[in-house]
């Protein structure tokens, strides 16, 4: 991954919105009400990322990456309009991946959540609330974040696991197992998971888990303010 980090924007269809995805590195995608906005965003998160590369083995790699490079725009859809979502799969996330490359992504996703569970044992219960007074508190998020993996992500590589898993560590750990071997397999076969590529699948569980980490870093009681 030396060089420029490949980088998708995806712009809103109704709304000013648009949504840059770095795709080589799974989870690292940030959105803003203009592509210039939404890659400035994703390059300030960069060191935020860097944990994440560290925690997957690739640190060195992702020091070596250079500036921020678009390479594709899309149309988003109505995930992109309303919640500000990358939604589609960067062309080059529509071929199946080398044994190599499939391993390196899924590092990345074990890395989200390790980062995720880190975050959540670590930060306040109750969480600051936003301007009119909103937000879920750190259960919450985390029953949200699990939940919608269990329940929505991974029954798109034919995962069934029972939704109250995530609240047994030991469940949640044969859960993530069974879909780590199952984004393998399905990219053996150059599968699609239903309408996702498998790559997209990981990109979008990452990106899922990191946002809420980095929200429930943001929304910390902890430091006492």
């Amino acid at each position: 991954m030396a060089g420029p980090v490949r980088v998708m924007v995806e712009r809103g269809r109704k709304k000013p919105v648009a949504v840059a995805s770095a795709f080589d590195w799974p989870g690292w995608d940030r959105n803003g009400k203009s592509e210039d906005e939404a890659l400035q965003v994703l390059d300030a998160y960069r060191p935020r990322y860097a944990k994440i590369a560290e925690l997957a083995g690739l640190a060195k790699e992702f020091r070596a990456a250079g500036k921020l490079a678009v390479v594709e725009r899309l149309e988003g859809v109505g995930m992109t309009d309303f919640y500000g979502l990358s939604y589609r799969s960067a062309g080059p996330e529509h071929a199946p991946m080398s044994d190599a490359d499939c391993e390196r992504k899924i590092a990345l996703l074990r890395a989200s959540w390790t980062y995720f569970d880190d975050v959540a044992s670590r930060v306040s219960a109750e969480l600051r609330k936003g301007p009119r007074g909103g937000g879920r508190d750190r259960d919450k998020i985390v029953r949200h974040a699990n939940g919608a993996e269990i329940q929505e992500f991974a029954k798109k590589v034919g995962i069934n696991t029972p939704h109250d898993a995530w609240r047994r560590p030991e469940d949640l750990r044969a859960h993530r197992e069974a879909y780590c071997a199952a984004i393998r397999e399905y990219n053996s076969r150059g599968a699609w998971a239903r309408t996702w590529t498998v790559q997209y699948v990981i990109r979008h569980s990452a990106y899922h888990m990191l946002d809420h980490a980095w929200e429930m870093e943001d929304r910390d009681l902890s430091d006492g303010s």
